[in-house]
């Protein structure tokens, strides 16, 4: 192999990590009331997203290819991956707290300084290990305990873990489809990824994201509480944790369904 499953893991983990941080806008936005300047600034950090999802499909397709010129089974590689999205959402979580002080500390430099390339620099001075471990925090019962749960649309836990669902395996379940289909087939069938993942955007742009903007948004006028909005991030965290779980259980049944239209 041209890689190891290890770097492929690594990548899928980044992925899912950086993924879950993004709620942080969401929590800074409202806080300071700069959704600019905390957008733009995340930007930077999905930036290298962008740059692991790209590395991780011709990795799939490279494990794929592989597990044909061995004649093995990859699923259980692939369910090995989807172990990894689990866990780079669940430091996601885990870290969402230290996270989210760099954020907020990360944005007011950026109004300070202008440009992200001057926090960058700032960003990547040695600091003292006591001052890092200043602003390192673990989630704790007292951040979500009183926070208003049943103000927030219950419906946006499953349909957020559905979207997570297919979006975690959907280039998965394409790449494996091609392994059930005739040779002929095969590319049609590793290229049905970006159906899935279309669908699971479609989803999220129809019925989670306006909810959650309209929550957002209304906070931000100061129409509703800060409180309502941490209750939106730990619910939609919480879910698409939920969402990688389902994956598991997505991945043969969606490559079974796009093999089927290729049979």
């Amino acid at each position: 192999m041209p890689f190891s499953l290890g770097e492929l893991l690594v990548v899928t983990l980044i992925i899912h990590m950086i993924d879950t941080f993004a709620y942080a806008v969401r929590l800074n936005s409202v806080k300071t009331g700069q959704f600019a300047l905390s957008v733009t600034l995340f930007n930077l950090f999905y930036l290298i997203s962008l740059v692991a999802h790209t590395i991780q499909a011709p990795l799939i397709g490279s494990l794929i290819d592989s597990s044909l010129s061995q004649s093995i089974d990859p699923l259980p590689q692939l369910r090995r991956l989807i172990l990894a999205a689990t866990a780079g959402t669940f430091a996601g979580i885990l870290f969402m707290p230290t996270f989210l002080q760099f954020f907020h500390r990360a944005v007011f430099n950026l109004e300070r300084a202008g440009s992200v390339p001057a926090i960058v620099r700032e960003a990547v001075k040695i600091r003292s290990p006591g001052r890092l471990l200043h602003y390192f925090t673990l989630p704790s019962k007292k951040m979500v305990r009183n926070l208003p749960f049943q103000k927030i649309p219950k419906e946006l836990i499953a349909l957020n873990a559905l979207v997570t669902g297919i979006y975690t395996v959907g280039g998965m379940s394409a790449y494996y489809a091609a392994i059930l289909v005739p040779e002929g087939h095969r590319l049609a069938a590793a290229a049905s990824a970006g159906f899935l993942n279309t669908s699971a955007n479609i989803i999220f742009m129809l019925f989670v994201d306006p909810k959650s903007s309209i929550i957002t948004d209304q906070a931000l006028r100061g129409n509703r509480p800060y409180a309502d909005v941490k209750a939106l991030v730990v619910f939609l965290m919480s879910a698409k944790l939920l969402g990688t779980f389902l994956g598991q259980l997505l991945l043969v049944p969606l490559a079974q369904a796009i093999a089927a239209f290729y049979l």
